[in-house]
Order: C-alpha cells, then sequence, then structure tokens
C-alpha cells in the first residue's frame, strides 16, 4: 500500500510541475536564462532572423514569405503570398548567413538563381514588381482591391537587395557572373521615369485595371528615400533632378528645425500623419543598403536623422508618458507591426503600449548600447516572446499578449542592420554599385565610396 501511494504521489508531482511549465511557456515574463556574450548572442539572433528567409522560405519561389503565423493561421493573405519588398531584405539577409557561416557561398547563389529565374518571369508592371505575388505562379496577388499592378516602393526594396547581391558575385566565376547579368538586366527593365506620369514627382501604384486611382504621390520624408535614389540612378528609365527636389523635398519644405525629446528632427514628417516622428522602420528600409555615415544632400544629415529618431524612440520608452507595464531603458521601439487588435503604425504620439522588437534590434548602427540592451534583455528574461525565427512581430506587457507571428518586412532589416553594425558589409556592397553612385551624384548628395 505505501509503494503504491508513493507512486500516486510520484504522478502528483510530475503532474503538477508540467502543469507550471506549461504556464511558465505562455507567460510573457519567461523564464531567465544563462547570459551569453554579446557576439554570441548576435549571432544567434542573425542566425534565427537568417533562417526566416532561408528554411522559411516560399518552396517553390525561394521568395520571402508575407508572414509565417506559427499557429497556422493566415487571416489577412492567402497561402503561398510573397513579398516583394520583403525579398529585397531576405537576399541580404542571405548574403549575411555566407558572412556568419550558416550557409556556404555556393548554398546562397543556388538559392539567389531560383529567386531570380522566378522573378524574371513573374507579373511586373512597366518593369515594377507589385507587392505580393503569389510564390506558385508568379501572378499578382493584390494587396488592397486596387493595389494590384506595380508598386514602386516595394520594387525599390526588391533592387536595393537585388543589387547587393550583384555586388557580391560581380567578380566571381562564370555562373556567379551569368547570375549578376540578369540581375542588370531586371534593373535595366524598371521604368523609374514612367512612375512620375511625367510630374515632378513619383507615385507609389499603378495598375491595368484601375490606372493611376490609387493616387499616392510619394514626397516628404518616409520610408521611400531609395526609390528615388534608385529612380535617379537608373541607367536606362531615370527620373530628373527636379522630381527628387520638387516631389520628395517639396522644395526645400522637407527640412525641419523642431526637436522631440530634446533631439533634432532634421526633417518633416508631418506631410503624412500630422506626427512629430514616424515609426521606425522610416530609419531601416532605405538604409539597408544605403550607408547614411557620411550621407548628406541640400536638406539632412542622415546619420543625424536616423540617429535621432532611434534615441527619440528610446527617451520616449524611458519617459514612458502612459505608464504602460515593461517600458524602460531595455524595453524600447515603435514600429508598424502587428498590434493588440490587427495590424498598427505605432510611434511615439501613437503609442498603444505595443512593442515591435525589430525597431530596436534593427537600431544597431544608431544606438547600439540601448539596442544590446533589449536584445539582451529580450533573451535573458523573456524567452517566450521567441520562436524559431527569432523575436515574435510585437507584444504588450500592459495588455498581456503576444502573437507568435513573423512578417517578412519586420525580420528582414534586423539581420542585416545588425551586420551593418558588426561589419558593415551590406552597407559596403551597396555603395559600391556605380549606377548608385551616379544617382547619388547627380541629386547632390555627398556620400563615402565603397569599393568592396
Amino acid at each position: 500500500m505505501k509503494i503504491k501511494l508513493h507512486f500516486i504521489a510520484i504522478l502528483c508531482l510530475i503532474f503538477f510541475n508540467c502543469k507550471n511549465n506549461k504556464q511558465n511557456d505562455n507567460s510573457l515574463e519567461g523564464t531567465t536564462q544563462v547570459a551569453l556574450s554579446d557576439d554570441t548572442l548576435l549571432d544567434k539572433i542573425q542566425k534565427q532572423t537568417f533562417n526566416y528567409f532561408w528554411d522559411g522560405a516560399e518552396p517553390n519561389s525561394g521568395l520571402a514569405p508575407e508572414r509565417i503565423h506559427l499557429d497556422n493561421i493566415y487571416p489577412t493573405s492567402p497561402k503561398h503570398t510573397v513579398t516583394t519588398g520583403g525579398t529585397g531584405f531576405g537576399m541580404m539577409a542571405i548574403l549575411v548567413g555566407v558572412k556568419r557561416g550558416f550557409i556556404t557561398r555556393e548554398q546562397a547563389f543556388n538559392r539567389f538563381v531560383k529567386m531570380i529565374d522566378f522573378l524574371e518571369k513573374a507579373d511586373r508592371f512597366h518593369g515594377a514588381w507589385p507587392h505580393w505575388l503569389d510564390g506558385q505562379t508568379g501572378k499578382v496577388t493584390p494587396f488592397s482591391k486596387k493595389d494590384n499592378g506595380g508598386d514602386l516602393v516595394e520594387t525599390a526594396f526588391l533592387v536595393q537587395g537585388m543589387l547587393t547581391v550583384a555586388e557580391y558575385f560581380k567578380n566571381g566565376n562564370e555562373e556567379e557572373q551569368k547570375l549578376v547579368e540578369k540581375i542588370d538586366k531586371l534593373w535595366r527593365e524598371v521604368e523609374w521615369n514612367w512612375y512620375t506620369k511625367g510630374e515632378d514627382v513619383l507615385y507609389w501604384h499603378w495598375s491595368p485595371e484601375y490606372k493611376w486611382e490609387m493616387n499616392f504621390p510619394v514626397g516628404g520624408y518616409n520610408e521611400c528615400l531609395i526609390m528615388y535614389i534608385l529612380a535617379a540612378a537608373s541607367p536606362t528609365h531615370p527620373i530628373q533632378a527636379d522630381v527628387y527636389h520638387k516631389g520628395w523635398a517639396k522644395n526645400g519644405k522637407i527640412v525641419s528645425n523642431e526637436t522631440y525629446y530634446g533631439e533634432n528632427l532634421v526633417l518633416n514628417y508631418y506631410e503624412h500623419n500630422n506626427s512629430p516622428v514616424g515609426p521606425m522602420f522610416w530609419a531601416h528600409y532605405s538604409y539597408t543598403g544605403l550607408n547614411p555615415k557620411g550621407l548628406t544632400d541640400t536638406y539632412a544629415n542622415y546619420w543625424k536623422l536616423v540617429k535621432n529618431q532611434a534615441k527619440i524612440h528610446h527617451k520616449h520608452a524611458v519617459a514612458n508618458p502612459h505608464n504602460y507595464k515593461g517600458y524602460g531603458d531595455s524595453i524600447w521601439g515603435l514600429t508598424s507591426s502587428y498590434s493588440v487588435k490587427g495590424y498598427k503604425g505605432h510611434r511615439p504620439d501613437n503609442d498603444l503600449g505595443v512593442i515591435a522588437p525589430t525597431a530596436a534590434l534593427s537600431s544597431f548602427p544608431y544606438t547600439p548600447k540601448a539596442s544590446m540592451k533589449m536584445l539582451r534583455k529580450l533573451y535573458k528574461d523573456h524567452d517566450t516572446l521567441i520562436g524559431k525565427y527569432g523575436p515574435y512581430d510585437a507584444f504588450s506587457f500592459e495588455h498581456n499578449w503576444y502573437t507568435p507571428r513573423y512578417l517578412a518586412i519586420d525580420q528582414g532589416p534586423i539581420p542585416v542592420m545588425i551586420e551593418n553594425y558588426r561589419s558593415g558589409m551590406l552597407w559596403d556592397l551597396f555603395m559600391a554599385n556605380k549606377d548608385v553612385q551616379n544617382g547619388l551624384d547627380k541629386l547632390g548628395f555627398t556620400y563615402t565610396k565603397s569599393e568592396y
């Protein structure tokens, strides 16, 4: 009888421990982990986020899936949907994989061949790819009802990645140089100047069905600087410099003399949403390849611009004007991401208590100490917020919420910008492109030339 009771007691203890462990697994607090060195921690997150674009790639095309939901729910986009802009970041992430020894150069090359071969046959509209494609067929998947044609901004993010890959392989063997030639052909086929409608501004969208009905001229500071630089850099379909100065820079009205949290804003964010500062991705997407260090033009010192934006976001979390739970020196960063309800454009003046890890982690070049504190805090104390492809897209201690989901455009900048912090590799590659240099010269930029 004693043996039987002892056995029952052991079973009860096992059940109690398993139940407690399950509760811990679902807690935002997580379990405290053994401290890793900074380099080991950076390697770890770079490998995890790289794997979104390697192991997680859409199998037929090799392109980046728009989103990966570990709960296997696709509420806003059909299965097999791939994203062109996110693929541009993913191409750079794959180069990070080679740099850090996660894959070989040959493995990367073979994947790039698959991706470029797919992009050659995929839908394009005056040379521009749509925001979303069906990874099985290459046909456009509408992003919204009227957004079923060319997306020049997403195309710019894709081309930024493609040109970086071309620079990496340009001095390689015969097969690698064939890949470079294919990329060059696709680059030359984008009709950037056609997307002006003959005006002094670039338009974001065009569709064969809806023509220019989306009516989104891109001007005033946001994430789209790279689009204007590539449009000026095109060797075949370039814009004139006036399109940049009048359309993007608003004849100088883009300049700001205001401050926020004691930091100079440098450029004017008010054009879009009457906000003093934008979501953090504005300081990431254009600068995965475009090096803001030493980059200046008539309107801005871009290194000051992006550093100040990151500092403002960090100061906002420390000040924590809404007294949100968890905010502080090591939990910070607002950007467009999943939210407690839907998808939101989080920023300091639209703070819903939701933190997106990409905001701080992609800011390593700008705020290395504050970004490392965020990285270490997540991996040491909040491991339940981390999955197979790195930190989940967003979480909220205030609302006791997180989602086991990823977005390509949020995961992609993390390994890329961390690598730019560690070695500057992606900046060096992109800035070595002669067409890019010609475009920068045309628009009156000063910059640090690279000879990768």
